[in-house]
């Protein structure tokens, strides 16, 4: 696990956070400082009589959803990925696999949960017996009830002749790109991503892919994600800029 941690003030200067009492802003602190590199937190109990926190701090924060709770007793910090960015070479996968296939990524990088029945199980089957690959299926428990009690007519209610198609709009392919062919990215979503980072756009694929094949996870919107990862950086390198000290430093 690393050492270090490091903080979005996009979420900790939030009204929604400074309006939690200090307590429960010192507790979420200190969880997300003993979390493993996915986030996860085993030992929320323990940390609690550690800080002097009470059984109310944990739950504004679970009621506030900036903790995801587990019926083991485990919870994972929701905007772990806003916070934190570990390369994949310097990660330590996390202990918790089962609890890490109930999570998807949302496309600003937060956590959310899977619904019941779509979870993916160790061997690669989710509950409701459809077989998928390594990612999170997109396909929800329930969607295949959606319209039944309409059948034969859209959802204006107007006939459909059996047989004849819904009317839509097809969805542009999406093609693999990256060094493991994981990342998806539309004939317009790569000319935008051309268009806003010239330089590097094959650096940020790649970037990408590396960590999406180390780490297992996937994501709705690639273009959304390598964006999100940029803005992190400037963040990032904006709160890591030193003010020089000396006439040297000033004027070189």
């Amino acid at each position: 696990m690393a050492q270090r941690r490091m903080f979005s003030n996009t979420i900790t200067d939030s009204d929604l956070f400074m309006d939690m009492p200090k307590s429960a802003q010192l507790l979420y602190f200190h969880l997300n400082m003993h979390a493993d590199d996915d986030g996860f937190v085993g030992n929320t109990k323990s940390i609690m009589r550690m800080t002097g926190s009470s059984d109310d701090d944990l739950k504004i924060l679970l009621a506030k959803q900036y903790l995801i709770p587990f019926e083991n007793g485990v919870t994972v910090i929701k905007d772990w990925h806003i916070h934190n960015y570990i390369r994949s070479d310097r990660k330590h996968p996390t202990k918790y696999t089962s609890e890490l296939k109930q999570l998807e990524l949302n496309e600003d990088a937060s956590y959310s949960k899977l619904p019941f029945g779509s979870q993916v199980s160790t061997n690669g089957q989710p509950n409701d017996g459809h077989l998928v690959g390594n990612c999170h299926t997109e396909v929800r428990l329930g969607k295949d009830r959606l319209g039944k009690d309409r059948l034969g007519k859209d959802s204006k209610g107007k006939y459909i002749e059996p047989g004849k198609p819904k009317p839509g709009k097809a969805k542009p392919a999406r093609h693999k790109y990256g060094q493991y062919q994981n990342v998806l990215l539309t004939d317009e979503q790569l000319a935008k991503l051309k268009s806003e980072f010239p330089k590097d756009w094959q650096d940020r694929i790649e970037r990408v892919s590396g960590y999406v094949q180390s780490s297992g996870k996937h994501y709705k919107d690639y273009l959304a994600t390598i964006r999100n990862w940029a803005k992190r950086d400037q963040q990032s390198n904006q709160s890591n800029k030193v003010a020089p000290q000396t006439r040297e430093d000033w004027f070189g």
